[in-house]
């Protein structure tokens, strides 16, 4: 055998230089795909799985970028099977990234309008801001996260006269949770929760609307079945009454990628963000957002309302952006 066939079969077997470099690009390559597969195999299965798949799904479409690494990898490596296995994680990740729920538009006729304002203010530090907000954007429901005493002190001080009712769950630290509102409210039940979720019904000229604010733990590691239990308690409050308008709005602690969440959605709910056209807009962390981050705080409506603006607000002191939703509500038909 010449010198050149014999480089050339060392090559193919791996033992000679080349194949020796092209060895640790495969493994690379294949230490990549199995991590995205565990996450993306729990989308297909549509679970949460256990810790870190909870913490990561949140990140789902970032995992486009150790996917795309990984087929640079399998290149450099000439493996064409490793191709294979990355493009169909791509493909699976672009399929997973379109939003998901329901849309359409309410068959009756327009009969109000309001807007809609969500806050998460990190234990009571962006109170200030958010009340420069709410007097700039003028919402007519005002949905407060993480609201502690003297949060809530400072919103019945500053915006009592515009917000004359109110449903609170008084606490401190993230414990805190306040509705504000234009309208008339009623009692309902709230959720117990680890954290204030406060429910309220609210006459909103002369129609009655559903309010529920939404604030379950974080999925934080040795507490995701906690999570997913109190998304579930969200659930069956949405799945309670569908004949009802419903505005559920707060800091969700969880993506559409999340299959917990996406049960809320089944119950007929829609994301206001995505019929504003600013689906997987970042909320959190504030401080890397819009340039990354997830979308966790979230507008819920019922099948009555349909959703014309959706912006997203840089609130000082916070690690949560506010949404600000502008909603019609239609009669049913």
């Amino acid at each position: 055998m010449d010198t050149a066939t014999a480089e050339w079969t060392a090559a193919e077997d791996g033992t000679g230089r080349r194949g020796g470099r092209r060895r640790p690009a495969a493994w690379c390559a294949a230490l990549l795909f199995a991590g995205v597969s565990v996450v993306v195999g729990c989308r297909v299965a549509d679970t949460d799985g256990i810790t870190p798949v909870p913490q990561i799904l949140a990140f789902l479409p970032w995992l486009l970028v150790p996917t795309a690494a990984g087929l640079l990898f399998t290149l450099l490596a000439r493996w064409w099977t490793g191709a294979v296995w990355g493009v169909a994680l791509l493909g699976l990740l672009a399929w997973f990234i379109e939003p998901y729920g329901q849309t359409g538009e309410p068959a009756g006729r327009p009969v109000a309008g309001l807007r809609v304002l969500t806050s998460n203010v990190e234990f009571g530090q962006g109170t200030g801001s958010l009340v420069d907000a709410v007097r700039r954007e003028e919402p007519d429901l005002v949905f407060v996260q993480e609201c502690e005493y003297t949060c809530d002190a400072a919103l019945k001080r500053e915006l009592a006269d515009a917000y004359p009712h109110r449903r609170a769950v008084a606490g401190g630290g993230s414990e805190g949770s306040v509705i504000l509102s234009r309208f008339p409210l009623g009692d309902a039940d709230g959720i117990p929760g680890t954290m204030g979720m406060p429910g309220a019904v609210a006459d909103v000229d002369g129609h009655t609307v559903r309010l529920q604010l939404a604030h379950p733990m974080p999925p934080l590691p040795g507490q995701v079945d906690l999570w997913q239990r109190e998304l579930g308690r969200l659930r069956a409050v949405a799945a309670a009454d569908r004949t009802t308008p419903t505005v559920l709005a707060g800091d969700f602690n969880a993506s559409q990628d999340h299959a917990a969440f996406r049960r809320i959605l089944d119950t007929g709910l829609r994301d206001a963000a995505r019929l504003g056209g600013a689906d997987r807009t970042p909320t959190w962390p504030a401080r890397t957002a819009p340039a990354f981050g997830v979308q966790i705080d979230h507008v819920l409506v019922s099948e009555e309302f349909t959703a014309r603006r959706a912006r997203f607000l840089d609130l000082a002191d916070t690690d949560h952006r506010a949404l600000v939703v502008d909603l019609t509500l239609h009669a049913r038909r």
